[in-house]
C-alpha cells in the first residue's frame, strides 16, 4: 500500500497586536488579531525532520510586530505586505495567507476609547505574484422588532413550529466580500459595504432569513462595482413570545425570551455573473 504526504500548511495563529498612533489631534488605536499561514516545499520537515526550509512560526509573529513599527494602515494593505514578504523572501514558501481581525475602538476623547460594534476582517492569499483580497465583518448584531414573517414551510410528523405573520428578526452578521482586484480604497469600500448590509437588513420586509440574506448580498453588490461576490452567514437569534396566561396576563407582542441555542444558521453566496475566478481567494 502506497502512502504519501498530502496538502499541508503551517503558521502562527492569533498574534495579538495593538498599535497606538499618537497624533497631535488625539490618539488612534489599531487592535488586531493576525493569523499567518504558509505552504510550499515542506516535504522534508514532515518526512525526515529536516527543518532547513521551515520559517519558524515565532519568526512569523516577530515579522508582524516589526512591520507594524512602520505603521499598519488599512488591514488589507498590511495583510498584502505580510503575505508578499513571506512568499517572496522565503525560498521554500510559495503560498501565503494572512487573516486579520480588527477590533473597533471609538474615541471618546484625545486618549479615551470605547469598544465599537462589529469586527472588521481581511484575508489575503498570495501565490506566484498574484494576490486575492477578501474583506469582511463579523458579529454585526442587528434586530428588527417587526416586518418579518415565517410561514408556508414544509411540515412533517416532527414539526411543532407554529407559523407566524409577525416576529422579531435578529442575527449577528458575518459577511465576507471578494474584491475583483488586489488594490482599492479599502476604507471607503468597507464603509460602503457595511452600510449596505445594514440598510438592506432594515429595509427588507422578510418572509424568511434566506430572503433577507439574498437581499443583503444583492444590495451590497449593487453599491460596490469592485466586489465580485459576497458570502454571508446569518445565525437566527430566536426570540420567543413568553406565555403569561398562567399569571392571568396577556402578552400583546411585548415580552420575549431571547434564546441563545440552538439556533438556525443560514449561509449563502451572492455573486455577479461576470465575476472573475476566485482563485485562492477563499483558501
Amino acid at each position: 500500500m502506497a502512502i504519501r504526504l498530502g496538502d499541508n500548511q503551517y503558521g502562527k495563529a492569533e498574534t495579538r497586536l495593538v498599535r497606538v498612533d499618537r497624533g497631535a489631534g488625539g490618539h488612534t488605536v489599531t487592535d488586531l488579531n493576525v493569523t499567518t499561514t504558509l505552504a510550499g516545499d515542506l516535504d522534508a520537515t514532515h518526512l525526515t525532520g529536516d527543518n532547513s526550509g521551515v520559517l519558524p512560526t515565532d519568526t512569523q509573529k516577530n515579522t508582524v510586530y516589526a512591520f507594524a513599527r512602520d505603521g499598519v494602515g488599512e488591514i488589507e494593505d498590511f495583510a498584502l505586505r505580510l503575505a508578499r514578504h513571506f512568499a517572496d523572501k522565503t525560498p521554500t514558501i510559495t503560498r501565503a495567507r494572512v487573516h486579520i481581525e480588527r477590533y473597533t475602538w471609538e474615541r471618546m476623547g484625545d486618549c479615551s476609547f470605547r469598544r465599537g460594534a462589529g469586527t472588521r476582517t481581511a484575508t489575503v492569499s498570495y501565490e506566484s505574484g498574484q494576490a486575492w483580497v477578501v474583506s469582511g465583518v463579523e458579529d454585526l448584531v442587528v434586530l428588527n422588532t417587526t416586518g418579518s414573517e415565517f410561514h408556508g414551510f414544509h411540515k412533517d410528523r416532527y414539526t411543532t413550529l407554529p407559523e407566524t405573520k409577525d416576529r422579531i428578526l435578529a442575527t449577528a452578521v458575518s459577511a465576507r466580500w471578494r474584491h475583483a482586484a488586489a488594490e482599492g480604497d479599502w476604507a471607503a469600500s468597507y464603509d460602503t459595504a457595511t452600510r449596505s448590509l445594514l440598510e438592506a437588513f432594515a429595509g427588507t420586509y422578510s418572509l424568511s432569513l434566506q430572503q433577507t440574506l439574498y437581499a443583503m448580498g444583492q444590495y451590497l453588490l449593487s453599491h460596490q462595482d469592485g466586489v465580485a461576490e459576497v458570502r454571508l452567514a446569518l445565525p437566527n437569534k430566536h426570540h420567543f413570545l413568553v406565555d403569561l396566561e398562567p399569571f392571568g396576563l396577556d402578552n400583546p407582542g411585548e415580552v420575549y425570551f431571547a434564546a441563545d441555542r440552538p439556533y438556525g444558521l443560514i449561509e449563502g453566496t451572492v455573486l455577479r455573473d461576470d465575476a472573475p475566478p476566485a482563485g485562492l481567494a477563499w483558501w
